[in-house]
């Protein structure tokens, strides 16, 4: 059987920050700024996601 792989995340977060960040090019402004306003909208998709699947 294959092995999974096992992914620790925070609750409260699909896609962290740091996993993100390698996927975008190199950042010439407030990477603290960029950094937070990630942060902000994972964690509206991660609550829409509970939202949806708690209605249904």
């Amino acid at each position: 059987m294959a092995e999974k792989k096992k992914t620790i995340r925070e609750p409260g977060v699909c896609i962290p920050w740091e996993e993100k960040v390698k996927d975008l090019p190199e950042i010439s402004g407030d990477k603290d700024l960029l950094k937070q306003k990630w942060e902000d909208i994972d964690g509206l998709g991660y609550v829409y996601i509970w939202q949806c699947l708690l209605s249904f």
